[in-house]
């Protein structure tokens, strides 16, 4: 790792680090915000900002739809051939094919899950214009980005079509239709349907932040798959064109994606009369995505199942309380003080109820101190009452920070010198006791 943070450091020096090249002297660098290319200084950064991921989204969109095309050409043309040896009964006009469709799904959903897990710390890993509609109607992103990544998909759209139609033999078989007796209404809100669920996944694993955003592209790849399982034999249908055989057009992939159906037919040169569905269906996906993501926000939906990502620690100083919390700060992860005691580090010695201690505690002094705690959490005390979900160690001493969490072992108490000889939790001072003279017997030998 040393090697490569080395290279990495170069890289600030040098575009390329070539095996008979000479490492440069390291040059002290005044400014922490140089730029790697130091003659991009004269350009604004919102105009860079944008630049970038105008080229991160074409490239990521282009990408995600080069690999999602070539695989379907793998499927049409594998079923092709089945197809031709029997006759054409495996027409998908007669009855679908579930493993050319499970593999054409696959493709798509994995194809979207790995290049927006690479490109969404460039551009966002967008790929999709209903998308970018959907992150501009909640404000995740401007629409001034969001024109430029539109125009992106939409070019890199038409070029991945057209590479892969170069590249691979047969003619382009990608194109969106309507199949198995399908309506141009019912293809209509199918689309719909099936883009408003990819659209709200993205809303709540993305544009959400939680712990657990970093894993979004897979659950997004994972949501793409099972509509595209859906979607995939009635809006994507038999080729309507003559120039492919009967025998070579009987799987097309779904849309859920304007770009990803506009592509093929440009290079195609031939739109089918419907074609609009395939931008009205999704837009108004995004939209009715939208309206429930505003409708969960505005009933405060993370206090109906507060702590689900919560760790052990954080899960331990938490104590929800639904008469009280009304809102989504009532129900915060705890942060700070919060986990103050839990987070001490432990050296193996010292370890119980109350936490861990890096301090070593004499092994004559330990069944004390456990006997002790145990009688201070035994001692007749009024409970103090819950404040907002939140029931504080101490009346006195522990004081709630916000409604959903607790600031534990601040103040003094009778137990703090003890507590700060043998290094115990805090916990274990701020608790009341109504023996006070056995703490300070303790704390005598103590010292």
């Amino acid at each position: 790792m040393d090697g490569m943070n080395a290279n990495f450091d170069d890289g600030r020096e040098r575009m390329f680090n070539l095996p008979f090249m000479k490492k440069r002297r390291e040059r002290e660098v005044n400014d922490k915000n140089q730029l790697r290319v130091p003659l991009l200084g004269f350009m604004p950064n919102k105009i860079r900002n944008n630049f970038v991921a105008f080229s991160g989204e074409f490239v990521g969109t282009f990408l995600f739809l080069f690999f999602a095309f070539s695989g379907t050409q793998v499927a049409n043309a594998a079923q092709g051939n089945g197809a031709a040896t029997s006759g054409g009964l495996g027409s998908i006009s007669q009855a679908p094919n579930t493993g050319t469709l499970g593999y054409i799904s696959l493709v798509f959903g994995f194809s979207l899950a790995v290049n927006a897990w690479v490109f969404f710390r460039v551009s966002g890993g967008l790929f999709n214009p209903a998308v970018t509609l959907g992150m501009g109607l909640i404000g995740a992103i401007t629409w001034h980005r969001a024109g430029l990544v539109f125009l992106a998909q939409i070019l890199a759209s038409m070029a991945s079509s057209g590479v892969v139609s170069a590249l691979f033999p047969g003619p382009l078989n990608v194109s969106t239709t309507l199949g198995g007796g399908t309506s141009i209404v019912q293809g209509l809100f199918i689309e719909m349907f099936l883009t408003a669920e990819l659209v709200f996944t993205i809303f709540m694993l993305a544009a959400e932040k939680h712990k657990g955003t970093f894993l979004a592209p897979v659950g997004i790849g994972l949501s793409l798959f099972i509509a595209e399982l859906s979607g995939v034999y009635f809006t994507g249908g038999k080729s309507p064109f003559p120039s492919i055989p009967a025998s070579q057009s009987n799987t097309l992939p779904g849309s859920l994606n304007p770009a990803r159906s506009f592509g093929p037919c440009v290079v195609l040169h031939a739109f089918p009369g419907y074609h609009w569905i395939y931008w009205l269906g999704p837009a108004l996906g995004a939209i009715l995505a939208v309206l429930f993501y505003r409708f969960v926000k505005a009933m405060e939906y993370e206090t109906a199942n507060p702590g689900q990502d919560f760790n052990d620690q954080e899960a331990g100083v938490f104590e929800f309380d639904e008469e009280n919390a009304g809102t989504a700060a009532d129900v915060a992860r705890p942060t700070g003080e919060d986990l103050r005691v839990l987070s001490m580090p432990t050296d193996g010695r010292n370890s119980g109820r109350f936490g861990t201690s890096s301090t070593n505690v004499d092994e004559e002094l330990e069944p004390k101190i456990e006997s002790l705690a145990e009688r201070l959490e035994g001692s007749p005390q009024s409970s103090p009452q819950k404040v907002n979900g939140v029931r504080p160690v101490s009346s006195e001493l522990g004081q709630s920070t916000s409604r959903g969490r607790t600031r534990a072992g601040t103040g003094s108490s009778l137990g703090q010198p003890l507590s700060q000889h043998l290094g115990l939790p805090p916990v274990l001072a701020s608790r009341p006791s109504s023996n006070p003279e056995n703490v300070e017997e303790l704390n005598e030998k103590a010292t």
